[in-house]
C-alpha cells in the first residue's frame, strides 16, 4: 500500500508518501517560523491561512518529484489532532476531500502517535515494547508502548511542556521565537552551577512533570541580577541543566519501573545535545538502549503520519465521509490497528 501523509497541526506544512515495500518514498516540510517570528509565538489564524496556502502546491510538488500520480495511491493519512484546530481542519479537509475524489480510504491519525512511532522510520527501527519519553512544544510525556496502537501514559506534564518551557524563558532572555534551541546554544557558554534552580517534582513519587515553577525561578533570578550576556548565558545553563536532569531522572524511574530495555525519545526537545547524552549515559548505566528519529523528524512532520497511517490502513481501518479534526484528543482512546475498522468525527 502506497500512503500519501498530511501533516499541519501547528506551524509546519508537511507531505511525505509511504510505501509497504519502499518504505518513505520522500517528504516535504515547510516551516512557518519567519512568519510567526514578528508575533513572539505561534498565531492560529495565520497559521491556518498559511497552510491553505502552501498545501495543495506542496502535494503537487511532492507526487511530481516522486514521479506519481493520483491513480498510485492507495490511501490518504492526515493528522487530525490534536492541535490547532483551524490549522487541523486544512488538512483534514484536504486529505478527506482527496481520498474521496481519487476513491481511496482515508484515515484520521494521532499526531502524538506519529511521534511515538516516528523512530521506526530509521534503518534499524526500535523493536516493541519500549519506553517513549515524548517532549516537545505542546507535549511532555512518558509512554509504555507495546505496539502499534497499545500505548499507556505513564506520566505528563501538569503545566508548560518542557518546549514550552524553554521557548518562554528564551523569550525572557531576549531571544527571537522560536528560542528554545537559541537558549541550548546559548548555554553552551554558560559556567556551570552558577544558577542551581529547582528540580521540579523530583522529591515526589511518580512521573508527572510541572515546569512552570521552573521557568518562573529564572524570570526571578533574572530580575534580581544586572543583565549581561554572561548572566545570560549562565543562566541559559542552568535552566537547561534543571530541565534535563528532570527528564533524565523521570526516565529513569520509569526505565526501572517498567523493565524496558529500550528508551526511544522523540519530539522537538529531543534534539537537544544535552538530554541525548544525559539519556544515553543514564540508559547504559541501567543495561538499555537509547533510539532516536534523525533531527528531521523530531520535529512536526508528515512522514511520521504517514507511517502511523500506513499502519492503520494496511490493517482496514478507515474516516467516514465526514471531516475528523480534534483540538484535544487524550492517547488513552486509541486502540491497535484492526479494532477500529470505522472512524467517526
Amino acid at each position: 500500500m502506497r500512503v500519501l501523509a498530511l501533516e499541519t497541526s501547528c506551524d509546519e506544512t508537511a507531505v511525505a508518501v509511504y510505501d509497504s515495500h519502499l518504505g518513505l518514498m520522500g517528504h516535504q516540510v515547510y516551516t512557518q517560523t519567519d512568519l510567526h517570528e514578528v508575533w513572539g509565538g505561534v498565531v492560529p489564524e495565520l497559521a491556518s491561512r498559511d497552510h491553505v496556502q502552501r498545501l495543495l502546491p506542496m502535494i503537487r510538488a511532492t507526487l511530481s518529484s516522486l514521479q506519481l500520480i493520483p491513480s498510485d495511491i492507495d490511501g490518504v493519512a492526515y493528522t487530525a489532532g490534536p492541535g490547532l484546530i483551524g490549522a487541523l481542519l486544512v488538512g483534514a479537509t484536504v486529505g478527506r476531500s482527496l481520498a474521496y475524489a481519487w476513491g481511496v480510504p482515508a484515515v484520521a491519525v494521532h499526531h502524538l502517535e506519529g511521534h511515538l512511532l516516528a523512530p521506526r522510520l530509521e534503518a534499524q527501527p526500535p523493536p516493541f515494547p519500549y519506553l517513549a519519553l515524548l517532549v516537545s512544544g505542546g507535549h511532555t510525556m512518558l509512554v509504555d508502548v507495546q505496539g502499534v496502537g497499545r500505548y499507556r501514559v505513564l506520566g505528563e506534564s501538569l503545566d508548560d511542556a518542557a518546549g514550552e518551557a524553554f521557548d518562554k524563558t528564551a523569550k525572557l532572555l531576549g531571544l527571537p521565537y522560536p528560542g528554545g534551541a537559541k537558549l541550548a546554544k546559548l548555554a553552551e557558554s554558560g559556567r556551570p552551577d552558577i544558577y542551581r534552580f529547582p528540580r521540579p517534582m523530583l522529591d515526589r513519587p511518580g512521573f508527572d512533570f510541572s515546569f512552570s515553577g521552573l521557568k518562573t525561578a529564572a524570570w526571578l533570578a533574572l530580575k534580581a541580577a544586572s543583565p549581561s550576556a554572561e548572566l545570560h548565558a549562565d543562566l541559559a545553563r542552568g535552566f537547561e541543566e534543571a530541565m534535563v536532569e528532570t527528564l533524565v531522572t523521570k526516565s529513569q524511574r520509569a526505565l526501572k519501573a517498567t523493565g524496558h530495555r529500550v528508551l526511544v525519545v522523540a519530539g522537538g526537545v529531543g534534539a537537544n545535545t544535552r538530554l541525548r547524552h544525559r539519556l544515553t549515559a543514564m540508559a547504559t548505566s541501567l543495561g538499555a538502549t537509547t533510539a532516536y528519529p534523525r533531527a528531521e523528524f523530531c520535529t512536526d512532520n508528515a512522514a511520521m503520519i504517514a507511517l502511523a497511517g500506513h499502519e492503520r490502513l494496511v490493517a482496514g481501518e478507515q474516516a467516514t465521509l465526514g471531516v475528523l479534526a480534534r483540538a484535544r484528543w487524550p492517547l488513552s482512546e486509541l486502540q491497535p490497528p484492526g479494532q477500529m475498522i470505522v472512524q467517526t468525527p
